[in-house]
């Protein structure tokens, strides 16, 4: 089984994921572009797993390919060539062409020979969740890679902090198995959730077992998350300076148009005192997404969307990792915020809770009420006097508040998650199926030192 991961530089959790659940790391570099930053990247992924390196050097067909210098460039990064005293296997290839594939193969075998690789077939299965994702029809979907023993349909299985029974299992070709064994990858349906990609899956005697250890975990996490409090909060930043150090103030910056990210970062960058400055760690235009949370993560920031929301799988890193995420869409109140933290002035703060999402299902024209929204709330819940904000593809088109709540003919003041309704916006007949409907709250938190 190949896991192939991303190249790219965002995908930096992917890639040391990949490392981990390895036996045989293949480090593939261009031979026109040489080394990396990711390449470095991969290489110490690699090292910190103890997983064994056979380097590809790629686009050998090319004019410009330049073996001699990647191989240079690779042993100073202590990375050495067997022909050169070291113990890396090298092979030249042209993923274009095929040449060189069936040798960095057998470069493959030859490694996992030495490594006399093994594994029991027996027994309950033990794995790792390679990737999970929500769909539509078949609910949580988790891909996962079996290490030992045979996973099966209808076997009990915890992941991380879920659990459930095998439902059904698929190959990497789409097509149904009943069981699955080491070094076998399959996507599983029947988990009560989308495990988090990294999370071991162990298959148990019986279901009730699962359960309890899913829940133990679930504890354990949600203690340990509140007790470490890893992120840079704005609200924390006030005795940062008390203990006297230079706080940074580090910021992703996502908008709905490039004017404003310019005009965000400018303002940003300006304000700065003796006791703090801020950084401005990444920017751009369009939604939260994971990467911008994963890297909120790994550089303690706080992410900043103006008119734009963060989209499901970034909002579960940030619930994993209790990241600061908050929302605007007027500049001036982002630049107080920021200046508020800096002079420690967040006393109090008027925060922003959602409190419920509907998915715009149809739109039907009325002469006397314009146009409805028939929808369903699919979070929490739409309250009739609460303030809305429309989105379309995650960016906030309009703010106001709601002319009418209908559940069938009947007014009502709150319809909740599961449940299909008629929404009338207030001064607003644009709505179009597929836009979401956000309902917030406005809170008054006091600040805490």
């Amino acid at each position: 089984t190949f896991l192939d991961t991303p190249g790219h530089q965002a995908f930096t959790a992917m890639r040391a994921r990949g490392a981990k659940v390895t036996d045989v790391a293949i480090i593939v570099v261009a031979a026109d572009d040489g080394v990396m930053p990711q390449t470095k990247e991969a290489i110490q992924h690699a090292r910190a797993a103890k997983v064994p390196i056979v380097v590809a050097i790629n686009k050998m067909d090319k004019p410009d390919a330049n073996p001699d210098r990647v191989m240079q460039e690779l042993v100073a990064e202590e990375v050495v060539p067997e022909e050169w005293g070291g113990d890396v296997q090298f092979t030249q290839v042209s993923a274009k062409t095929g040449d060189g594939i069936d040798r960095l193969l057998e470069s493959v075998l030859l490694q996992s020979e030495v490594l006399e690789l093994r594994a029991v077939r027996d027994g309950l299965a033990r794995g790792i969740i390679v990737e999970s994702s929500l769909d539509k029809g078949r609910g949580p979907v988790a891909t996962v890679l079996v290490q030992s023993g045979t996973l099966k349909r209808g076997d009990a299985v915890v992941a991380g902090a879920e659990f459930g029974r095998v439902r059904a299992m698929f190959d990497e070709a789409g097509r149904s198995v009943k069981e699955a064994g080491p070094s076998i990858p399959v996507q599983v349906l029947g988990l009560s959730a989308a495990p988090s990609a990294g999370d071991d899956l162990v298959a148990l005697a019986d279901e009730r077992k699962a359960r309890e250890v899913a829940e133990l975990r679930r504890v354990r996490h949600r203690d340990s998350r509140l007790a470490e409090q890893k992120a840079t909060k704005l609200d924390q930043l006030f005795s940062q300076m008390s203990e006297g150090e230079v706080a940074y103030v580090n910021l992703i910056v996502k908008a709905d148009v490039q004017g404003s990210v310019e005009a965000l970062r400018e303002s940003l960058l300006k304000i700065e005192t003796d006791e703090a400055k801020v950084r401005v760690v990444a920017s751009g235009v369009g939604g939260i997404t994971e990467s911008d949370a994963n890297l909120a993560v790994t550089s303690n920031a706080i992410l900043i969307g103006f008119n734009v929301r963060a989209d499901a799988s970034a909002r579960r890193v940030v619930e994993e990792h209790g990241l600061d995420l908050r929302y605007y869409s007027i500049i001036y109140e982002v630049i107080d915020d920021v200046k508020k933290a800096i002079s420690g002035l967040l006393s109090p703060v008027i925060k922003e809770e959602i409190i419920g999402l509907a998915e715009v299902r149809d739109v039907f024209r009325s002469s006397k009420l314009g146009a409805i929204a028939g929808c369903m709330v699919v979070e929490g819940s739409v309250k009739r006097h609460s303030p809305i904000r429309v989105l379309r593809n995650n960016v906030v088109i309009y703010e106001g508040e709601l002319e009418s709540l209908r559940r069938f003919k009947d007014d009502v003041n709150e319809v909740k998650a599961g449940t299909e309704c008629g929404i009338g916006v207030k001064n607003y007949n644009d709505v179009k199926p597929g836009d979401h409907i956000e309902v917030f709250e406005r809170v008054e938190i006091a600040r805490e030192l």
